[in-house]
């Protein structure tokens, strides 16, 4: 799978297929984001190849847990790397040439869900992070 930024200066190649795809609604998500939510999934470090456009990734701090990267031309979100899980990497789904075989299955963070923002489904919600999550 493929995939990359808005502007694409960015692009990357998964040399595995996706695991552990979900929702998150906490505030980070949304404004870096700038929906309700992010759909995120996951593949290990090394499994996620930049192919073009690595001098132009930021990385910033928003969390006391974790580190995000972003084209630093468009501003587009690339990856989400969390401290209790260093072995793996998330990645918003959307920024992937064809999202559509890549669906969630569950919900993170929903005390931040926006009100007037609901999806149709009936997958499990989790206040904050899921009670089984690793290295938590």
């Amino acid at each position: 799978m493929t995939g990359g930024c808005a502007c694409g200066a960015v692009r990357y190649r998964l040399a595995s297929a996706p695991f552990d795809t979900g929702w998150c609604h906490c505030r980070v998500c949304q404004r870096v984001s700038g929906a309700p939510a992010m759909a995120f999934s996951t593949v290990p470090v090394a499994d996620f190849v930049i192919e073009q456009g690595g001098d132009t990734i930021g990385t910033v701090a928003l969390t006391d847990f974790g580190r995000r990267t972003f084209c630093a031309r468009c501003g587009s979100p690339l990856t989400i790397a969390v401290d209790h899980q260093p072995e793996t990497i998330d990645f918003p789904v959307a920024t992937l040439d064809d999202p559509d075989p890549v669906a969630p299955g569950y919900h993170i963070f929903t005390a931040s869900r926006i009100a007037w923002f609901d999806t149709a489904d009936d997958f499990p919600r989790h206040e904050r992070f899921r009670p089984d999550t690793r290295g938590l």
